[in-house]
């Protein structure tokens, strides 16, 4: 290490970063070595930069560097893989072979053959206990597999297709302890049996109006009771492979825009600022590489699906996972959140006859809900090189297939745990607070005049859209036949029924 200039040098990841040139989504953790002084750590949002002290200098050498990164900035596959591009194998050989049974050492060595696809020049040992590839205090695993070669197990969450990582950070560890399903069985254990069978009702549609307006779209009849059909499908199937995902996609868009395969054109989310110009937000995948990465997404699932992982953990990886991709012309965002409810159903997260209205709580929280998005989408971008014609297409002239091999899904992970804890706390239990209301209200107008049901329904719903009074308008045109006396008790009913800040008018 060079001390005379008094400047830090770079190590670990930010080092390998420099020296070999690599185009790569930055790691969470930045490392470097002080020439004086001890241990200094800064936090910028979801980064972490640390200052460490001159006797942590690892040496000059690539494999130096690359132990200090594990140990240090932790396991970045997407870097890796860069780096193993440009580093010859025989040089990653040779300081493998200077330390065989390191069990950074090893964890390297796995890590060479496992992204690489190539077999280093080196025997297969043959002593020393198994070592797990990532550590379960650190990142969220599956039991795994033994691979004796090198005498690991790899209980990464996915395979080389699609390998995706989540770091066990203080929120998601905070998130854990909540019991998302105990607290959702507490919440429903306070209604009626049969208010939670209409419940049902009201929160597939819930759920499927906001899916589709966080698009800016608005569904036909039709449209919003085939994608409430494919909600209640998601209690009883698997959809994660790719038959089934294309009969989803086939459900859920216009018939003129249903497709057979995955697309084949260069995709990418932008939107026209002017003339022949567009604003670029996010490039998806090469047409190219979709089958693989697909092939990976769906493999990932299953390795999860019976891999002990908290189902929050399996439903971000998977349904981020997808939307990053974007197999399809048009549908993709709804898919992804569709997913969502897959997962937590196949998982047991969410007791049975009930639903989260996942989306709800994503339409209510655009910035968490596009953040979690962004943190991906925003940084990958500036790897690539494109250009777009006049005519609106995109060309990529750079290979891009390992920026979505191997993402960091921790932000997305944190962000889906939150819309859980909003969708259980706001959505489910206001949504069953008004029903509760509601019964009671209507209920209680049945004492002061027994009218249809639809009339009921009716009232109810023009003074909840009038602050609890009814219109002399509506009055005049629909209820002409109530007396002044019988038209105050029941706006009185209506007040006194819905008297929560938080209760707003639904269409019942």
């Amino acid at each position: 290490m060079d001390s005379a200039s008094g400047r830090n040098q770079l190590a670990g990841y930010a080092f390998l970063i420099e020296q070999h040139g690599l185009r790569v989504l930055p790691n969470w953790h930045r490392s470097s070595v002080r020439a004086a002084g001890g241990l200094r750590t800064e936090v910028h949002g979801d980064h972490v930069e640390s200052e460490y002290p001159p006797s942590y200098w690892p040496g000059d050498g690539m494999g130096d560097h690359l132990e200090f990164a594990l140990k240090y900035d932790g396991v970045n596959l997407g870097i890796l893989a860069a780096l193993f591009e440009k580093v010859p194998g025989n040089e990653v050989a040779t300081w493998i072979a200077s330390k065989p049974q390191g069990k950074y050492a090893r964890r390297i060595w796995y890590l060479y053959e496992f992204l690489t696809n190539t077999r280093l020049p080196l025997p297969d040992l043959t002593s020393g206990n198994y070592i797990p590839v990532l550590e379960q205090a650190l990142y969220y695993t599956v039991p795994g597999r033994r691979v004796a070669r090198q005498r690991v197990i790899d209980n990464q969450l996915g395979g080389r297709n699609f390998c995706p990582v989540v770091r066990r950070t203080t929120k998601l560890k905070a998130m854990e302890d909540n019991d998302l399903r105990g607290r959702c069985e507490e919440v429903v254990a306070a209604f009626r049996p049969d208010l939670l069978r209409r419940a049902l009702s009201y929160l597939y549609t819930k759920e499927t109006r906001s899916s589709f307006e966080i698009e800016h779209v608005k569904p036909s009849a039709s449209r919003t009771e085939k994608f409430i059909g494919l909600l209640e499908l998601a209690e009883n199937e698997d959809f994660c492979d790719k038959a089934r995902i294309i009969d989803v996609q086939n459900r859920i868009v216009d018939p003129r825009f249903q497709d057979t395969d995955y697309r084949n054109n260069q995709n990418y989310v932008g939107q026209s600022i002017s003339y022949q110009k567009q604003l670029v937000h996010y490039i998806c995948p090469s047409p190219s590489d979709l089958p693989e990465l697909m092939d990976g997404l769906f493999a990932a699932h299953r390795i999860m699906l019976n891999g002990g992982l908290p189902a929050v953990i399996h439903a971000a990886v998977v349904s981020y996972g997808f939307v990053f991709m974007h197999p399809f012309e048009d549908g993709n965002g709804r898919i992804h959140r569709f997913l969502i409810h897959n997962i937590f159903f196949q998982r047991g997260l969410v007791p049975k006859g009930i639903m989260f209205p996942v989306s709800a709580a994503m339409l209510k929280n655009p910035a968490l809900y596009d953040q979690s998005l962004e943190t991906f989408s925003a940084p990958v971008i500036r790897l690539i090189d494109y250009d777009v014609d006049d005519t609106g297409q995109m060309t990529v002239t750079s290979d891009t297939k390992n920026l979505y091999r191997f993402i960091d899904m921790t932000a997305q992970a944190e962000a889906l745990y939150e819309f859980v804890l909003l969708t259980i706390e706001h959505e489910l239990v206001e949504e069953l607070d008004f029903l509760n209301s509601y019964d009671n209200t209507k209920q209680s107008i049945q004492h002061i005049i027994d009218m249809p049901d639809r009339l009921i329904d009716l009232f109810i719903q023009y003074c909840l859209q009038n602050s609890g009074r009814l219109s002399a308008r509506k009055r005049g045109s629909h209820f002409d036949f109530l007396t002044d006396d019988e038209l105050i008790l029941m706006e009185q009913t209506v007040h006194a029924g819905f008297t929560r800040s938080d209760v707003s008018p639904k269409n019942t």
